[in-house]
């Protein structure tokens, strides 16, 4: 579960934070799209306009063979969906998954939100998924273990009012990011803090909680991308790049770098 994590020298870094300043910026603009009676399809070409605009390549499109820009799961779909043409719903919950490359380097970020106003359970399915994500990328500390993160997501999830009643997905977790999109060492959203690899400067991860209103069990579809869960509940699925640097966490792939939710423990570009 935990290989090897690939080190990043500043420069890189740098490479890295372009291509998650694309993929923050490409969130954005599909975010303010979202409404009722636009189909996922017409989200992807809006991506892939977004970010090959900006310079950029889309690393989502033909990855093992996967036939879009973005993922778009829906409701009970937690990740990987294909965008196809069924008009989003007002009530819909909405996953929205991307990625960019830059010169060779990776960026990869995932926000969910509503269509429309959101039911009270969705509006806090939301929230702590959010928050469960910001939780472990503040867990990382210079000296620490990959395992801290999941534990601090999985800690804050059952923290949360009712937090026991969420299911936190097991099969599918975040992962080392530079040179490739998914690379070692694997990031799960559970378990207990002080395993795995060494948290060093100029580490990249991608911290991103998979939560539902039900079940944590999921199954893949007959396209062997869409993945559902079991008992049919929502999902919600957040995601951040970032970094590991000598003065602190750099989340690549947010706008203002993590400052905002990081505070003391932003550490920006070095």
């Amino acid at each position: 579960m935990f290989g090897r994590p690939q080190l990043k020298t500043p420069d890189q870094l740098a490479v890295m934070r372009r291509a998650g300043l694309v993929v923050g910026e490409t969130l954005e603009v599909l975010r303010a799209a979202v409404r009722p009676g636009v189909t996922p399809r017409e989200l992807d070409a809006l991506a892939e306009e977004s970010i090959r605009s900006r310079g950029a390549l889309p690393n989502f499109l033909g990855y093992y063979g996967f036939p879009a820009s973005i993922c778009t799961s829906v409701n009970d779909s937690v990740v990987h969906g294909i965008p196809d043409d069924s008009p989003l719903a007002e009530g819909d919950l909405i996953s929205i998954d991307c990625g960019a490359m830059v010169d060779g380097w990776h960026g990869d970020a995932a926000i969910s939100l509503s269509v429309g106003p959101a039911s009270a359970d969705v509006a806090e399915l939301l929230r702590v998924t959010e928050e469960s994500m910001w939780a472990g990328i503040s867990a990382a500390r210079l000296g620490g273990r990959v395992s801290d993160i999941g534990h601090a997501v999985e800690s804050y999830i059952r923290s949360q009012p009712g937090g026991e009643r969420y299911g936190i997905v097991e099969e599918y977790f975040g992962h080392g990011i530079g040179t490739e999109m998914h690379m070692d060492p694997d990031v799960p959203n559970y378990g207990k803090a002080g395993h795995g690899p060494k948290l060093q400067r100029g580490i990249a991860l991608c911290c991103e909680p998979m939560v539902t209103l039900g079940t944590k069990k999921t199954h893949e579809l007959d396209d062997e991308w869409t993945v559902k869960t079991d008992d049919g509940s929502w999902a919600a699925h957040f995601e951040h790049t970032f970094a590991l640097t000598a003065s602190g966490l750099w989340a690549l792939t947010a706008l203002d770098g993590g400052r905002s939710r990081l505070g003391e423990l932003y550490g920006g570009p070095e």
